[in-house]
């Protein structure tokens, strides 16, 4: 019985992988890759591609609904969705979980998630980079750029600090003009 608790509670302050916790700072703009594109489905059933988000700031987040630390995580981001939605950011979720929309349509609806979430499967976790423990989670700037990378469970204030370096960055982030701007929102 305790050893199954200390198990429950290492979980649930380190991901649901036996990885440690990684915090991640903001990268320098010269040190970003490219965030690899996706056609994932919504709840709807509406295709959404990664680049739809370009010109945005952007928190992915790889989750599942049998995921402790994610259930943590996932208030805070509707919080930071409901923030700064007027300031070119978005949440993005992206659940990992096997039975597809059957868990994860209750799961939204009882918690009154306020942000899109699609489907992803291992092809998605693969390109980037294989996600070996959820929660995972990628800041990525205007630009299409992954800016941090969390793996398990971050704190709240870390992503916060890295929303608001990225949304307040001169360019936005990713080499992107606020000349450019309108243009590139408007070719979406």
């Amino acid at each position: 019985m305790i050893a199954a608790s200390l198990v429950l509670a290492a979980c649930l302050f380190t991901g649901c992988s036996s990885e440690t916790v990684r915090a991640a700072s903001v990268k320098p703009d010269k040190d970003r890759k490219d965030a690899p594109d996706f056609a994932l489905k919504d709840a709807d059933g509406k295709l959404v591609h990664l680049s739809d988000y370009r010109g945005k700031v952007v928190l992915l987040d790889f989750w599942a609904t049998w995921c402790g630390p994610c259930k943590i995580e996932i208030p805070w981001f509707m919080d930071m969705q409901r923030k700064n939605k007027d300031r070119g950011f978005d949440v993005l979720g992206v659940s990992m979980d096997d039975e597809g929309w059957e868990v994860v349509k209750p799961f939204l609806a009882d918690l009154q998630v306020n942000y899109r979430v699609v489907i992803g499967n291992d092809a998605t976790a693969q390109l980037y980079g294989g996600v070996d423990a959820l929660p995972t989670t990628f800041l990525i700037d205007r630009g299409g750029k992954i800016a941090a990378v969390h793996v398990g469970l971050a704190s709240k204030k870390d992503f916060e600090d890295g929303i608001e370096q990225l949304l307040q960055a001169p360019n936005g982030g990713g080499g992107i003009t606020r000349a450019a701007m309108p243009a590139l929102l408007g070719a979406r």
